[in-house]
């Protein structure tokens, strides 16, 4: 495999990946979150919006590969704090529903927190897509000038 395919494949795949992940969480989130609502079945409803989080973060995760141009080998504070704020949120949630504030009773009070909770999961795959796009691109220097020796 030449260099000029392997150029090319290593902007077609983080472009294939961040278009396959959006279908899937728009597919999640659009289609089978609110079809099982609908149907009164809450906890599949939970349970695809859990599973949802997969594909929304290797979103973010594919934008800072995609998108990021690090000039140097950024640090990880975006997903330190995308998954603080992640962990936080989830805590809290899960805090106000032991106190007997659950999301049924009181949606208004869990707002805040599953805000956090998609911000915490785009700041940790956009911080993880930087970090590895910079690797990589870190590697394809050394390579190459290691090939020009």
């Amino acid at each position: 495999m030449d260099s000029s395919t392997n150029a090319q494949s290593g902007t077609v795949r983080p472009a294939l990946v961040l278009g396959g992940c959006a279908l899937v969480a728009a597919v999640v989130y659009v289609g089978l979150v609110p079809q099982a609502v609908l149907a009164g079945d809450e906890s599949r409803a939970l349970l695809f919006l859990v599973l949802g989080w997969v594909p929304y973060t290797i979103v973010f995760y594919a934008l800072g590969r995609f998108v990021s141009s690090p000039e140097q080998l950024p640090n990880m504070r975006a997903a330190d704090f995308g998954l603080a704020v992640f962990l936080v949120s989830l805590l809290l949630s899960l805090g106000l529903d032991a106190w007997g504030f659950s999301p049924e009773q009181v949606p208004a009070a869990h707002v805040v927190q599953a805000v956090g909770i998609f911000v915490g999961l785009a700041l940790f795959g956009w911080g993880l897509g930087r970090r590895s796009h910079a690797v990589v691109a870190s590697g394809r220097d050394t390579a190459s000038s290691d090939q020009n020796r």
